[in-house]
């Protein structure tokens, strides 16, 4: 003990010292307008110390009681040999408070937090949610999770011998240190009308799901993402259907399907709704004008395969916005020959479709595609109207905003800025353009000829008296084919000539009639009814058109 005097004295002072957690406030989530989306509740945490217990029985009887908690769990936990074992925690302060009173011997009260979500079902896979420990689980509440805990203070007590705590010892205490709130891009209001816009096409419909995207793209900023149904945040553990008659497993796998985020974790074939980025390409490498005439006879034969249009009966004679407009598979085929596999996969590659978008969310997926070298004439002309490959939707909306704001390719966030709990500091997160993918000219002309498909074409049930909105339908099958299965989608921007706000709507399997332009388009409208004016977008057209969806493809 003289030889190695300091190395047990540290050791004997350890034996005497008893840490207990102080826990720290996790940070607030909240809207671009400073709305609270998620928020803490005070709740205690009930431990017992087995070595300071006088009356075990007493112990037991009071807790299980209070707690209504069975008498023989508690049981178990309290003759426990441990330094400290926990009886329950995430107990309402109300019941803490009660328990605290009674002052049992070797029974600890310490204060916790609890997460709450004050809109319940609202932008559910976005925020995410947390576990016991209030660590992140999903969503935002994983991404940002350093920032959010906090980090966590001790209250050190001195005991005797047996564990048990010197009263005249006093206690040290190091604070713990809340966690830094984040402001998000998210709008609670614009959330609230995209999730009853999604919520009621679904019911409508009978659809397996429906996902709404509404972001800028002029920056990426995501101002809501819908994926109904959507589940209780409050209550993330507990199935819609659970009968109980689950195993385990099968219980998780549900439990991490309700949880995924389709909007990035899903592909989806996007089907006509990518003639936007088939157009762009042709365009900006001179293959293509609007004034270049095409005929379409009702199909295509490619190589020994005859590709339909839409329009069984064929066309005849058109231009190639009026191809644009009429979502004419034939012409696309075309314009895909005239660009040549090569140019077509390097425009790929350059409008980051091979790529994932960066957003600030766990789990995106990345793009299925074929190789250059297994892309024939078929495969050309398939993925000219936007089928045999696969990405996810917020892949594709981050890629028709470039293609609409003036070439800049953008990266779709959420997050906006960090505040810490006294609000002395201010992180401001940055999201940079990824470059310039297509000229203005391209640009521009994409604006022309996507608001031509709302006011003359097969998006004609998107158009709003006195608003100049862009957009493209798009209605794509599942695999395998056979079964039928479809996907209405609909992607619109507005106001045509100067984009403030993208929407993107698709809906999974819905019943009867399943094309994009008949009851994908009329979601996003209802949507922009809602947020132009709150966006402060005035009308600016006057002259109403006739609404040509009666006779014409809606797909």
């Amino acid at each position: 003990m003289v030889i190695r005097g300091e190395y047990y004295s540290e050791k004997a002072q350890k034996l005497h010292e008893r840490e207990r957690p102080v826990k720290a406030a996790r940070g607030k989530i909240l809207d671009r307008n400073g709305k609270i989306l998620a928020d803490n509740r005070a709740v205690t945490t009930v431990s017992v110390i087995h070595s300071q217990i006088s009356d075990e029985n007493e112990v037991i009887r009071k807790l299980s009681e209070l707690l209504e908690m069975d008498e023989e769990k508690v049981r178990k936990k309290v003759e426990k040999v441990s330094s400290m074992e926990r009886i329950a925690s995430n107990v309402e302060k109300e019941t803490g408070d009660k328990i605290r009173k009674l002052g049992l011997s070797g029974v600890k009260v310490d204060e916790d937090y609890k997460r709450t979500y004050p809109y319940g079902e609202l932008a559910s896979r976005v925020l995410g949610f947390t576990g016991a420990d209030n660590q992140g689980i999903i969503g935002l509440e994983v991404e940002y999770d350093t920032w959010l805990k906090g980090t966590d203070g001790t209250i050190l007590s001195l005991t005797d011998a047996k564990g048990v705590d010197l009263t005249d010892a006093g206690e040290n205490r190091i604070d713990a240190i809340d966690g830094w709130d984040l402001t998000t891009s998210l709008d609670l209001n614009m959330q609230i009308y995209a999730q009853q816009a999604a919520q009621k096409v679904m019911e409508e419909k009978q659809a397996d799901r429906v996902s709404v995207i509404l972001m800028d793209p002029r920056n990426g900023e995501i101002y809501a993402m819908v994926n109904i149904p959507e589940f209780d945040l409050n209550d993330p553990f507990t199935l819609p259907e659970d009968n109980g008659g689950l195993s385990e497993k099968e219980k998780n796998d549900k439990l991490n399907a309700m949880w995924r985020n389709p909007c990035l974790s899903d592909t989806y074939e996007p089907g006509s709704a990518f003639k936007i980025i088939t157009a762009s390409a042709a365009f900006e490498a001179g293959k293509v004008t609007l004034e270049d005439q095409f005929f379409c006879g009702g199909y295509r034969v490619v190589e020994d395969r005859r590709i339909h249009c839409h329009k069984r009966t064929g066309h005849g004679a058109e231009t190639f916005l009026q191809g644009i407009e009429n979502s004419c598979n034939p012409v696309f085929i075309d314009v895909a020959q005239r660009l040549g596999a090569d140019a077509f996969c390097d425009s790929f590659e350059r409008f980051g479709l091979l790529e994932k978008t960066g957003v600030d969310l766990p789990g995106e997926a990345g793009t299925i595609m074929h190789r250059l070298e297994d892309i024939g004439p078929v495969e050309l002309a398939t993925m000219a109207f936007g089928q045999s490959f696969q990405l996810t939707p917020v892949r594709m909306a981050a890629t028709v905003s470039a293609l609409i704001n003036g070439g800049h390719m953008v990266t779709p966030h959420i997050g906006v800025k960090l505040t810490n709990a006294d609000e002395s500091m201010e992180k401001v997160l940055t999201w940079n353009s990824k470059g310039l993918i297509v000229s203005e000219k391209t640009s521009e002309t994409m604006r022309y000829a996507l608001e031509k498909v709302v006011s003359e074409g097969g998006g004609s049930k998107a158009y709003i008296e006195g608003y100049a909105i862009g957009g493209k339908t798009a209605t794509s099958q599942t695999l395998p084919r056979s079964a039928h299965r479809y996907i209405a989608s609909f992607i619109g921007f507005a106001p045509a000539d100067d984009p403030k706000i993208l929407a993107m709507c698709i809906i999974e399997d819905p019943q009867g009639v399943y094309y994009g332009g008949t009851i994908a388009a009329p979601v996003v409208r209802d949507i922009f009814v809602n947020i132009l004016p709150y966006l402060g977008i005035e009308k600016s057209q006057t002259v109403d058109i006739q609404d040509k969806s009666d006779g014409g493809y809606t797909g």
